[in-house]
């Protein structure tokens, strides 16, 4: 039976936060949409210091953000593009249009459309996290979608020239210097200068998450998102300072960010949280992980690699990373995750930077009913139909005129029914069902 060395925060305290963030998101959607600009600007000097008459960056100032990169700079950013483009290109060549005939005289079919405006937030108060541009606005691109516009926060007073460039290199329409609730309301519900979009992506913290999930509906979204969360499993075929290095790597997204390590070891656990103090003394960022750690972090120890597979889908984490004798196992095992980080020689800092597959992904145990963002998550499957001959559609028709009728339903009966009397030349009486 699974044992825990080390427990997270009482679940009971979290929902006791995510009820005052969603008071507080409530009262300012609502502000954006009666007041719009006006309401925007004032929550962007409020919350983030930032003050323009117009948040769109100008074709100037985009490239003033170009210039201040190396050509090392735009090299890297542009490799990680071409990753994920090439990621994106793969998947989206495994979705086909269709067309069937099922019946004689009848076709049925679906075509993969994209939707036309995508908005696409990018994180960048704490971290500028460039990252988000490459997972979002290329992979919309790749999609087809017809018009993308991102938002990123302010960073040390000023738009962050690396996600600038990686926006505008990625290929997105429109691009705003413009921050959390404030960003996300702008784009989904629009504003006197902001025309409002079909679909909002992009992680965020737990403001803005909040915010895509009550304008979900009036808009689409990737997935409702949560802190970052990361899943060690391990067992004594690695040491305790890499494990401790990764789940500390993603510790420091934020203070809530749940790290967990399972495993078969109690050496390895005891000497993971051990290595973790170690780093926590010399990580640049351990004031963030060290909170993070102490109040989400969790070891638990099972007894065998089946009870580790269901204490892993149990917990259903947004990045698992295995290091184990045999990582395949849990490849071909486990149900609930978010992205898959199988063996020593990658880690998730690879997929949350560079390798291609994208880093938006299902938080808060949602990897459960979804996967994470990817080019058909920017695609609407559309079916459609057509009925080729008189015969078929009076065939279909007496079938559909019975189960309508069965339902009671008399108005979509008729709908069969005068099919059936004009291409099947039988006389049905108006509203009943045929014989």
């Amino acid at each position: 039976m699974a044992r825990f060395l080390k427990r997270g925060r009482d679940a009971d305290a979290v929902a006791e936060d995510d009820a005052k963030v969603r008071a507080t998101v409530e009262g300012i959607l609502a502000d954006i949409k009666a007041r719009g600009d006006a309401a925007v600007r004032e929550l962007s000097i409020r919350f983030d210091k930032w003050d323009r008459q117009n948040f769109r960056l100008s074709e100037g100032e985009i490239q003033a953000c170009l210039d201040q990169l190396t050509p090392r700079d735009l090299d890297d950013i542009r490799f990680a593009q071409t990753q994920v483009r090439n990621f994106a290109e793969h998947q989206k060549a495994a979705l086909r249009d269709i067309e069937v005939e099922t019946l004689p005289g009848v076709v049925l079919g679906h075509r993969n459309i994209p939707v036309n405006s995508v908005g696409c937030y990018v994180p960048g108060g704490k971290y500028p996290l460039l990252a988000s541009a490459h997972m979002s606005v290329v992979t919309a691109k790749v999609a087809g979608c017809k018009r993308i516009i991102t938002c990123a926060p302010p960073f040390e007073g000023r738009p962050a020239p690396a996600i600038v460039a990686a926006q505008h290199l990625a290929g997105a329409d429109e691009i705003y210097c413009l921050g959390g609730i404030q960003a996300v309301g702008a784009m989904a519900l629009g504003t006197e200068s902001i025309a409002p979009i079909d679909m909002l992506v992009g992680p965020g913290n737990a403001f803005v998450a909040e915010a895509k999930r009550q304008l979900y509906g009036r808009v689409g979204i990737d997935l409702f998102a949560g802190p970052t969360e990361t899943l060690i499993i391990a067992d004594e075929s690695v040491d305790a300072e890499i494990c401790a290095t990764d789940l500390l790597g993603q510790a420091e997204h934020g203070p809530n960010s749940p790290a967990v390590l399972l495993t078969t070891s109690e050496k390895l656990a005891r000497e993971t949280m051990a290595e973790v103090e170690r780093l926590l003394k010399i990580l640049p960022t351990a004031a963030i992980a060290r909170k993070a750690w102490e109040d989400y972090g969790e070891v638990i120890i099972c007894d065998s690699e089946d009870e580790m597979v269901a204490e892993a889908d149990r917990i259903a984490s947004e990045h698992v990373q295995v290091m184990t004798r045999d990582p395949d196992y849990f490849l071909n095992h486990m149900t609930n995750y978010g992205a898959l980080f199988l063996g020593p020689r990658t880690n998730v800092s690879y997929g949350d930077k560079v390798i291609g597959t994208n880093h938006t992904l299902p938080t808060k145990k949602s990897a459960r009913y979804t996967g994470g963002l990817w080019v058909g998550k920017f695609m609407k499957t559309c079916t459609y139909q057509r009925v080729l001959t008189d015969e078929a559609s009076a065939m279909i028709g007496e079938y559909c005129s019975r189960l309508c009728m069965l339902e009671g339903f008399a108005g979509h009966a008729e709908q069969a029914n005068i099919r059936v009397r004009r291409y099947g030349g039988r006389n049905i009486p108006y509203a009943t069902a045929a014989d």
